[in-house]
């Protein structure tokens, strides 16, 4: 629980702004214990939404093609649901979130400004979504612009510049005064398609950003597997799996860029009650996550239109994540929601699931004040 003499600094007790970080002005009072409903237990004290929920989450995984992991928390009464929440899962790009709180953390510090310019390299392109991939070398780009980029519109590029700007060191150093042991490191975007991509060859290394972004222009499968040989210029054969899903999958086996949804929901806990920013950037960051371009068709469909989500996503082979705060400007209302599903086949199996997800946290009553 945030202690009210933190949340209260610098007279925040006295700002009426529509924020959890108003929740630590309260008195003090004694916190409920945080309520565990993992799947394979049911306390008989549990808020009675946590026991649908959790029966709801089961059938969930137990229909999908894929394997579920799930952590909610009730940011009021501290109440959890937990599914497999306690292992290690890739967060693709939904490791952006805690690449822009370090960002916004240092702005608060005075270490840098969000009006600070950065030139575009082209070794900072990497292939994904966004447009900062077709502009020009040379150009130059504000934080506050590239933060934009990275939330809204999940742009690998300008993450990367984000990175390049804190350091790698730096980033990780952070999230582990955030939230203790439960990440593993984080590196760049483009790293991750240099250890992917590697564990097929090791010539990989020897490659350039630009060669990994032209990849893509292969279709994905035995097409990209034929690119990279010819990259490479060597015959697939020689490669130490048969498919570029073989590859990442004993990328993801390292536990890199990967982190336990308990940890991930942790510290989005800390983030919208304002222990790891100011209201600020707070409200700032809240509101980018709000507005992303990504994530129409995952745990946003299955909710109603009129309960915000502030959240991010993050797609690459055979994982999909979905991250965020529901109800992040009502209290009694809002819950943090961690959810990633693995080796599902077509991504449509993935967003089919999470939007049941979506619908599940609705039919359960855990929205109702």
């Amino acid at each position: 629980m945030i202690q009210p003499a933190t949340a209260c600094r610098r007279a925040a007790c006295a700002l009426a702004i529509p924020l959890l970080v108003l929740s630590g002005c309260r008195r003090e009072q004694a916190a409920p214990p945080a309520t565990t409903v993992d799947g394979r237990g049911i306390d008989a004290q549990d808020p009675a939404w946590t026991t649908p929920l959790a029966r709801r989450i089961e059938a969930l995984d137990a229909a999908s093609p894929g394997e579920l992991g799930v952590y909610i928390r009730h940011l009021h009464s501290g109440a959890e649901v937990r599914h497999d929440a306690d292992r290690s899962w890739y967060l693709s790009s939904t490791v952006k979130v805690p690449v822009a709180i370090a960002v916004l953390q240092l702005a608060d510090e005075g270490v840098l400004s969000l009006d600070e310019e950065l030139v575009l390299q082209e070794s900072d392109f990497v292939d994904g979504a966004g447009d900062l991939l077709w502009q020009e070398p040379g150009s130059r780009f504000a934080l506050h612009t590239l933060l934009r980029k990275s939330l809204r519109h999940s742009d690998s590029t300008a993450t990367d510049m984000l990175i390049r700007r804190i350091g790698v060191d730096e980033l990780n150093h952070r999230i582990h005064d955030w939230v203790g042991d439960g990440f593993g490191p984080l590196t760049t975007i483009l790293q991750v398609r240099y250890d992917a991509y590697g564990r097929l060859h090791p010539g990989v290394a020897k490659l350039s950003n630009m060669d990994l972004v032209r990849l893509k222009n292969a279709d994905a499968g035995n097409p990209r597997l034929q690119a990279l040989a010819a990259r490479l210029g060597v015959q697939p054969g020689v490669f130490a799996f048969d498919s570029i899903e073989e590859g990442f999958e004993a990328y993801y086996r390292d536990g890199t860029n990967a982190a336990t949804l308990r940890a991930f929901g942790n510290m989005l806990r800390r983030l919208v009650e304002g222990e790891l920013l100011s209201e600020q950037h707070t409200a700032l960051l809240l509101g980018h996550m709000r507005e992303i371009s990504t994530g129409d068709h995952r745990i946003r469909a299955g909710l109603p239109d009129d309960v915000a989500f502030a959240q991010k996503t993050g797609t690459q082979v055979e994982r999909a994540c979905n991250v965020g705060i529901i109800a992040p400007q009502q209290p009694a209302r809002a819950l943090v929601v961690v959810a990633c599903i693995e080796r599902f086949g077509e991504i449509a199996n993935a967003e089919a699931t999470l939007r049941g997800l979506g619908e599940a946290i609705v039919e359960s009553g855990a929205l109702q004040p």
